[in-house]
């Protein structure tokens, strides 16, 4: 069926059709110009690639539980590239045994996925869905089942996603996929919300892109949950550790164990305070040499070892009082290496912090 560059007042009713040309395309309609919509309704079949590039659909494109299959060597089922719709419902059992793109697709207001199946293409690593730069108001995603191929979502914008356990495949390319608020499944909804869940949907996307990680992070501020924002912004980090030299990847690993790369400053507290309780059972077991007899304040362990960790200003221990006994001496040592690396660690990761917020 060729509707090319066709004009249509009103509405192109194809419900219950069924149209086949395997291995060609079923239906041909670039360009075309439909006022009321295209209804592919009530068992609409289509054996073969279903064209609709460049589309203007004021009445939007209606396939609910429509069935496209053997799309041929191309392995695309229905293109929609560049067309512009006011809702796109393939929802209620809609299948398709191709890829589905939507390239540069404008949609005003719903895409829906809802219930729907989507196999992609049975040879290669072809997605399923194929919608870079696709733009949507509403944009339901809850499938019936996993899809079989990858999803490609890079540099769509949508205001609202929802989601279920069945949307995402192993494969999701996220980049520059930007989204206002996200809705998971109510049954699953608590735990799918989750910072972890969400930081392994990105890591499902291939190589190390910030972006994905940025744009999570920025959902959660602005739905007020600003621990979750540091907890992605800091899977960030250990991922792109990943990619880094050796000599960096370990810097990176000290500010990880240390500050958390800035987004769990609490950490150095915790080692300052092991290090300070360390220090002071060694120190208080013996007793030092003064550095001159009769001058200078009484050593106390506490204060000599605060004294060693420190490494601006000074409480006057450090520099009144030295060791005969060889191992406290290196653990003196020890210390003001560790207070320096942890003063160091947090000073770059508050630094990060500040810049990132």
């Amino acid at each position: 069926m060729s509707l090319i560059n066709a004009r249509v007042s009103g509405a192109v009713n194809l419900s219950g059709a069924q149209i086949s040309a395997p291995g060609e395309w079923a239906v041909s309609a670039g360009g075309l110009v439909a006022e009321g919509g295209v209804y592919c309704e009530d068992g609409f079949i289509a054996h073969g690639e279903v064209r609709l590039m460049g589309a203007q659909l004021p009445g939007g494109l209606h396939m609910r539980g429509a069935v496209l299959e053997r799309p041929g060597q191309r392995g695309v089922a229905l293109a929609l590239d560049n067309a512009v719709a006011s809702m796109l419902d393939f929802s209620h059992g809609f299948t398709a045994e191709g890829t589905v793109r939507l390239r540069g697709a404008r949609i005003s207001d719903n895409l829906t996925f809802h219930g729907a199946v989507l196999n992609g293409p049975s040879e290669g690593e072809r997605p399923s869905l194929a919608a870079p730069l696709m733009q949507a108001v509403d944009f339901d995603f809850t499938l019936a089942q996993q899809p079989s191929g990858t999803v490609d979502l890079r540099g769509a914008q949508v205001t609202y996603l929802h989601d279920n356990d069945d949307s995402w495949p192993h494969i999701v390319e996220l980049d520059g996929f930007v989204y206002g608020s996200i809705t998971a499944d109510e049954a699953v909804g608590r735990r799918r919300d989750s910072a972890a869940h969400r930081v392994a949907w990105i890591r499902r996307s291939p190589g190390y892109n910030p972006q994905p990680y940025e744009q999570l992070a920025s959902w959660y501020r602005k739905a007020g949950h600003d621990d979750d924002a540091r907890r992605v912004l800091l899977a960030k980090q250990r991922r792109r550790r990943r990619t880094l030299p050796p000599a960096a990847r370990a810097w990176g690993h000290l500010l990880d164990v240390t500050v958390g790369y800035g987004y769990r400053p609490w950490l150095a507290g915790v080692w300052l305070l092991a290090l300070t309780l360390v220090g002071t059972l060694s120190f208080g077991t013996h007793s030092p040499n003064p550095v001159k007899p009769d001058e200078g304040p009484p050593f106390h362990p506490l204060v000599y070892t605060l004294d060693l960790l420190i490494p601006v200003g000074g409480l006057g221990q450090r520099t009144a009082w030295y060791w005969s006994n060889g191992s406290l001496q290196c653990l003196g040592y020890l210390l003001i290496a560790l207070g320096w690396v942890l003063t160091t660690a947090v000073i770059a990761g508050v630094t990060r912090t500040l810049q990132k917020n």
